[in-house]
């Protein structure tokens, strides 16, 4: 009695064994191993929550972090080579909601998506999050998440009661000229950068994300301060100072008369990834150099 007692103790436990390790295999099968992003934002959140060493393919604009090195590039938002994307046997793309020639590509050829869209500031915890379920990081996206909304909580109180100066947020033009000059709308994590970082947007009265301004436009609008962005991660101070003369072209304008027109230059400033942070908070120190701002 004592044997057959053994033996069917025996059996269970080689079961429970054998059943444990078939989930362990199938939660491996389900997690990707070879993930390729056309994103930036995607890209460098990938990094941050530790899923790098599975990323096999990344956008061919994507500088962002360093590790990415050599890895095969397979387009961006406007060209996605997709036999380059296939190529590299990927068993999760992350493209942009809006590429439908893309995803219906992809989706034929049997290959996993997470679908993303730029939203707003405070959809960046929050697609941090799903991309650590969906890429076996939960923990360390959690990690990254709460830091992001930590930090904009201190940059909130930092700048709060303050006087929020009219902003105009310039996000493209041509170089050395006003002409063709796009900034931020009143939606969008551009427009919640920088209100969160204590200003007020002069567009805000429009919905859409990015504006295309005339100089009459920005003149009506009379903005005390013109914060520009460029992606580029350094300028010389010569190119700089000819970009900001451009608004003497201007004189009338409030921020012009002020010698409020910042130049700023790095890709965090355009990009709603785990960088973002530190982004708002160069925005809040040209706004409130005197604020307690959090250290970068």
């Amino acid at each position: 009695m004592a044997t057959g007692a053994t033996t069917m103790t025996g059996a269970r436990g080689v079961f429970v064994i054998v059943a444990w390790l078939v989930l362990v295999a199938d939660l491996q099968a389900q997690t990707p191993q070879r993930i390729v992003s056309v994103i930036p934002a995607i890209t460098e959140i990938l990094f941050a929550i530790g899923a790098g060493p599975q990323v096999v393919g990344v956008g061919s604009y994507d500088n962002y972090p360093p590790e990415i090195g050599d890895l095969p590039r397979v387009g961006g938002l406007i060209d996605p080579d997709v036999e380059a994307i296939i190529a590299l046997r990927p068993n999760l793309v992350v493209p942009y909601i809006t590429q439908v020639d893309l995803t219906t590509q992809l989706t034929r050829a049997g290959i996993p998506l997470f679908a993303y869209s730029h939203g707003t500031l405070a959809d960046i915890p929050t697609t941090i999050r799903r991309l650590g379920n969906r890429t076996g990081h939960a923990a360390e996206a959690g990690k990254v998440a709460r830091n992001i909304e930590d930090g904009l909580v201190e940059i909130t109180e930092a700048v709060s009661g303050r006087h929020r100066p009219r902003t105009l947020l310039v996000i493209a033009r041509e170089p050395y000229s006003l002409r063709n000059l796009f900034a931020s709308g009143g939606s969008g994590f551009q427009h919640d950068m920088l209100e969160l970082a204590g200003a007020k947007n002069v567009l805000d009265g429009t919905t859409r994300r990015a504006v295309q301004v005339t100089t009459e436009m920005i003149l009506q609008a009379a903005p005390e301060v013109v914060i520009e962005v460029r992606t580029v991660e350094r300028l010389s101070r010569d190119e700089i100072e000819k970009e900001i003369e451009v608004w003497n072209a201007l004189p009338s304008l409030p921020a012009v008369q002020n010698q409020n027109v910042i130049f700023l230059t790095g890709s965090e400033l355009v990009i709603p990834g785990p960088r973002i942070v530190q982004a708002i908070t160069r925005f809040a120190l040209v706004l409130h150099p005197d604020a307690p701002l959090p250290t970068q």
